[in-house]
């Protein structure tokens, strides 16, 4: 059955379509978010220290992801016919109305792909502004001169996880001044190691606080925990702050080639049941929309052809990654330990776990990680058995790497990489 939802930015939108739920993002008891008030720097001052406001543009998309992600958490997939596929139907007012209605279907493939449902977007024009854009366009005045104003040609996602943070360190040791953007959403977990990262980060190399942006954004009424629409609204929170910058601006998005693939190693992450976030496939639509939206954004993988063992012997300052690496978090689900009265963070047994003590065997380093299973309980035991089935199942590496979605470039690059990550895995799994 098709879910219908007509979305607002503020109560006095009376657009409305028989049959679909009305929602306004900006109510809070709906949808609660920080854009406008980042929880790091100097607050509402720090949205001021672009050179120039947002683009309407990079707003809309900011605006959408958040639509996109508040339906995803409200529609579950367990009531559907398959256990999994939604039929979607959202009604979205945008600034740039023109181009949106030309890249319609490019949004709707992407979103397609990356959560595994049905799609269909309805936009509207918006000729009003909202009143924390109107407040956000007075203090830019107000401030225009007590603010210092930041530049930068890279932004970087900082997630608080291994993987961003070697790609970080790697940018800082070659000089660059990157401006990073961090998201959270309802545990505790995440927020724990971003500040670990950011703080270490912050002393080691004696960055600005303002360079560091972090936002907190969470649907309110939340059934369906697959979310697999995230990625693409933490992506839109750098995009909208990069989009203020007032030329090209490369946003790296730093993440292992292995994951990125979204190859499943066993039954138990088949599809879209496991992220893709990176997939380059869904990068490249991403990358497509912004270009056809006129957003001078490149988004960057420096890592997209290395395993995660690579990174972390080729980091660029390995003695800081050496001392830090145990405070970074790879967990798929870091929350689940407050349940039982057990310490947040890594899960020692889900597939990110299994991948980082590969990652780090491969590096020839003892595992510092400080995890709360290793493999002993029911989910850890059934896990690891799958593992070893799906490391133990021949496979095409060819057919493998097209698993997940097309792969139509640098295809003998992409089936070496695969090969090298299921080696890191098999000798971590067959020394357990």
């Amino acid at each position: 059955m098709k879910e219908s939802f007509v979305f607002t930015l503020s109560e006095h939108d009376n657009f409305q379509v028989d049959g679909s739920r009305k929602v306004n993002i900006n109510d809070p008891e709906a949808f609660q978010y920080t854009f406008w008030n980042p929880k790091t720097g100097y607050g509402k001052k720090h949205m001021y220290v672009t050179p120039q406001r947002f683009t309407d543009e990079a707003m809309d998309l900011f605006y959408i992801s958040l639509m996109v992600f508040c339906v995803d958490r409200s529609v579950s997939r367990k009531k559907q016919e398959d256990a999994w596929t939604r039929d979607l139907e959202l009604y979205i007012p945008v600034k740039a109305y023109e181009k949106w209605g030309h890249c319609k279907s490019i949004l709707i493939n992407a979103l397609n792909f990356l959560t595994g449902d049905h799609w269909a977007i309805h936009f509207r024009e918006r000729v009003t502004t909202t009143d924390d854009e109107n407040k956000y366009i007075k203090g830019r005045w107000r401030y225009r001169r007590s603010v210092r104003k930041i530049d930068s040609d890279i932004f970087c996602m900082l997630s608080g996880g291994l993987d961003s943070f070697i790609g970080a360190i790697n940018l800082l040791k070659d000089g660059e001044k990157p401006i990073f953007v961090s998201h959270y959403g309802g545990g505790k977990g995440v927020k724990i190691y971003q500040d670990k990262v950011i703080n270490s980060l912050k002393t080691q190399y004696s960055i600005d606080s303002k360079r560091f942006f972090r936002f907190y954004a969470a649907s309110q009424s939340g059934v369906e925990d697959t979310t697999r629409s995230r990625s693409l609204m933490v992506f839109a929170h750098a995009i909208a702050i990069a989009s203020g910058i007032g030329h090209h601006v490369d946003l790296y998005v730093p993440e292992n080639g292995v994951i990125s693939l979204n190859i499943p190693l066993s039954i138990m992450r088949l599809g879209s049941l496991s992220t893709r976030t990176t997939h380059p496939y869904f990068m490249g639509m991403l990358q497509s929309l912004l270009s056809k939206l006129d957003i001078n954004i490149s988004l960057v993988n420096p890592f997209q052809m290395q395993t995660k063992g690579e990174m972390m012997r080729t980091c660029k300052d390995l003695d800081f990654l050496n001392a830090h690496y145990q405070d970074t978090l790879s967990c798929s689900h870091p929350d689940q330990g407050r349940w039982t009265g057990e310490t947040v963070g890594h899960c020692g047994e889900c597939l990110p776990c299994t991948i980082r003590k590969a990652a780090i065997k491969a590096a020839g380093l003892n595992d510092a990680t400080v995890y709360r299973h290793h493999y002993e309980t029911e989910i850890g035991f059934e896990s690891l058995q799958s593992y070893k089935l799906g490391l133990a199942t021949p496979k095409d590496s060819y057919a493998a790497i097209q698993m997940s979605g097309p792969i139509t470039d640098h295809i003998n690059d992409y089936v070496s990489l695969y090969e090298r990550g299921i080696k890191e895995l098999e000798n971590l799994i067959n020394s357990l």
